[in-house]
């Protein structure tokens, strides 16, 4: 049988570097589909949908809250063309019931395991409405390797540099962070993949550099360092989570080639302070990412916040408003005190304020966090600044005999610092 697999299309941040990674929720979803069915993926965000030709059945998958209003018109255009629609990912579980209204079927939960009966029920007329196996986590052994194949590679390109590829080592996180819907899509219990299985997958993935996208390393010491130790040998440069502040896992982590980390910054502490300069002892580079709108910030918090992220010398930064996703408890917190000011889910970039804010108008807060964007990269492009971390990732590669690619061409990536 033929299912079109489809990632339809987001609102992008107007601050952030247009480029596109290659997605990993299709990529999974296919792997765990049985061998019988053919897949013919479109990713909206770098090709336009074929809405021609034949197919069994249409399956569309969504990652993010912005993205679930165009998804919805994908299935009913489809649907009003007879197809047999079946939505499925993140975003599908935090809006199930409205998925549900535009869809023949909601898949909700993880897919290994369970898609022979999905697609044995489609084959033979009994489709159901809903298949819920929200909190019934497969077994992690079950997690095969994404199907990079569906993926066409040369449009995840970003001025002549290949784009990160997107893999999972564990599922779950034990930590509850306020605006995180993580406790509710994949549990409060760390799940491992076995480590065998994730060195196999690094090593099929026809890519120097990874984003390594579990929600955190460092959930489990030991596991931490069983897995640095495993993937060193391979020589691939990876991003991540953090990491743990701890010594010999920096050490481990910088022999087995972590290239930079997403690190959340939340105060002016000296406590991060030392955290952002233990990773760059270790060669570690340093993505900031700061959720502005909190109820304890004022402007003036999120002004002297921003010096402290020019004054620590991340190498990038990215801000986001605080947004009450579905199924987080901030969403709920907010949504007692009547603070939600809508649920337009295509504005719910994390671009823009869709809740009023304790200490600041809603106008004040989307000032400062323009404000925030502009200041940081005051005196050199978010291009440039993300150049130099592509370049200096080549000297690595080319001091260990991993270099694959020329050097980018700076012009091409923003004004010369």
């Amino acid at each position: 049988m033929e299912m079109k697999l489809i990632y339809p299309k987001w609102p992008k941040l107007p601050n952030q570097p247009e480029f596109n990674l290659p997605p990993v929720g299709p990529t999974v979803f296919a792997a765990a589909l049985p061998e019988r069915v053919k897949v013919r993926f479109y990713d909206e965000n770098v090709e336009p949908i074929d809405f021609g030709g034949s197919c069994d059945l249409v399956g569309i998958s969504c990652m993010l809250t912005c993205q679930t209003p165009r998804a919805f018109e994908l299935a009913d255009r489809f649907r009003s063309e007879g197809k047999t629609v079946m939505m499925g990912g993140i975003a599908v579980m935090l809006h199930a019931e409205e998925a549900a209204e535009h869809a023949d079927c909601v898949f909700l939960g993880e897919a290994e395991g369970r898609m022979e009966t999905v697609i044995s029920d489609f084959e033979n007329g009994r489709l159901k409405k809903v298949y819920n196996y929200l909190g019934d986590f497969p077994d992690t052994r079950l997690i095969g390797t994404a199907r990079r194949d569906i993926l066409k590679r040369d449009l995840y390109n970003y001025r002549g540099i290949q784009m990160v590829d997107l893999v999972h080592a564990s599922r779950g996180c034990r930590f509850n962070c306020f605006p995180c819907c993580t406790p509710y899509l994949g549990g409060r219990r760390f799940r491992p993949r076995p480590i065998d299985k994730v060195v196999e997958e690094l090593e099929s993935i026809d890519n120097n550099r990874l984003f390594i996208v579990d929600n955190s390393l460092a959930q489990d010491d030991e596991w931490e360092k069983e897995l640095f130790r495993a993937i060193a040998p391979l020589k691939k440069k990876w991003i991540s989570h953090p990491i743990k502040d701890d010594e010999e896992i920096l050490k481990l982590a910088e022999k087995a080639g972590c290239w930079y980390v997403y690190q959340a910054v939340f105060d002016t502490s000296d406590y991060i302070r030392d955290r952002i300069r233990r990773y760059k002892d270790h060669g570690i580079g340093v993505e900031g990412t700061i959720i502005l709108g909190t109820d304890d910030q004022t402007f003036d918090d999120i002004r002297r916040l921003v010096d402290f992220l020019l004054e620590i010398d991340l190498d990038l930064a990215e801000f986001t408003v605080l947004t009450p996703f579905p199924h987080s408890s901030i969403a709920a917190s907010l949504e007692e005190q009547g603070r939600i000011l809508h649920r337009d889910w295509k504005r719910y970039t994390a671009g823009e304020v869709v809740f009023k804010p304790a200490k600041m108008t809603v106008d004040e807060l989307q000032w400062a966090y323009q404000y925030a964007w502009d200041t940081f990269y005051y005196d050199c492009s978010k291009e440039f600044k993300m150049a130099k971390l592509y370049l200096d990732v080549m000297k690595k590669e080319e001091a260990d005999g991993s270099a694959r690619e020329l050097r980018p061409n700076r012009r091409r990536w923003g004004r010369e610092a």
